[in-house]
C-alpha cells in the first residue's frame, strides 16, 4: 500500500506549502520514538500538527494496519484519533497523512512502517520506533526546503539514499540516472 503525489504541470506556492506540511507530518511519524503502551491515537497528532498550524486538516486516519493476510485496512492497529490499541513490535501500519482541496488539488504521501524496538537511551525506559518498509522517491519539486528542519532534511536525504541503494540495480539505466 503506497501513495505518492507527483507534480503535473507547474505547482503553485500554495500547493507546495500544503505538500511540504503533509511531508513534515509523514516524517514526524516516521521518526517517532515512543514508550511501550502508546496507542495510535497518541501519534496521530504528529502527522496533523504541521497542517493544523496553517488551519488545514484531513478527514481520515493517519494510518491503518496491514496484517497477516497483507490486506489493506486490516486491524486492530491503526494511527487514528479513534485507535485505543497499543502498538507492539512487529505490527505493520501505513503512514499516510494528506490534504485535499475540493476541485483544486489533493496530496497524500504514504509509506508502510513496522513497529520495532528502539535503541536504549535515557533512563532505559522500553521504547518503540518505526522502520520504514516502502522505498519510493518523493517528488522534490513539490517541497519547500526552507520549511524543513535540519532533522527533517536529514531524514529525507537518508530516505532517498536508501531508495537509490535498494532500487538502482533493479531499474533501467535511465531510471537509475533519474534516481541518482
Amino acid at each position: 500500500d503506497i501513495t505518492r503525489t507527483i507534480a503535473m504541470g507547474t505547482p503553485t506556492f500554495e500547493m507546495k506549502d500544503a505538500f511540504t506540511r503533509v511531508l513534515k507530518g509523514m516524517i514526524a511519524v516516521s521518526m517517532a520514538r515512543f514508550p511501550k503502551g502508546v496507542a495510535g491515537r497518541d501519534l496521530d497528532a504528529l502527522a496533523r500538527f504541521p497542517l493544523w498550524q496553517a488551519g488545514y486538516d484531513f478527514d481520515h486516519g493517519t494510518g491503518h494496519g496491514v496484517g497477516s493476510f497483507l490486506c489493506v485496512h486490516e486491524g486492530p492497529q491503526r494511527i487514528s484519533r479513534a485507535s485505543m490499541v497499543p502498538l507492539i513490535k512487529g505490527m505493520i501500519l501505513s503512514n499516510e497523512p494528506g490534504y485535499y482541496r475540493e476541485g483544486e488539488f489533493g496530496i497524500r504521501i504514504e509509506n508502510l512502517i513496522a513497529v520495532q524496538t528502539a535503541p536504549q537511551m535515557g533512563d532505559d525506559r522500553p521504547m518503540l520506533s518505526f522502520e520504514t518498509l516502502t522505498y519510493t522517491p518523493i517528488d522534490r519539486r513539490l517541497i519547500i526546503a526552507d520549511m524543513l528542519t535540519p532533522d527533517e532534511r536529514d531524514w529525507l536525504n537518508r530516505y532517498h539514499l536508501q531508495v537509490h541503494e535498494k532500487l538502482a540495480d533493479f531499474v533501467s539505466s535511465d531510471a537509475a540516472t533519474w534516481l541518482s
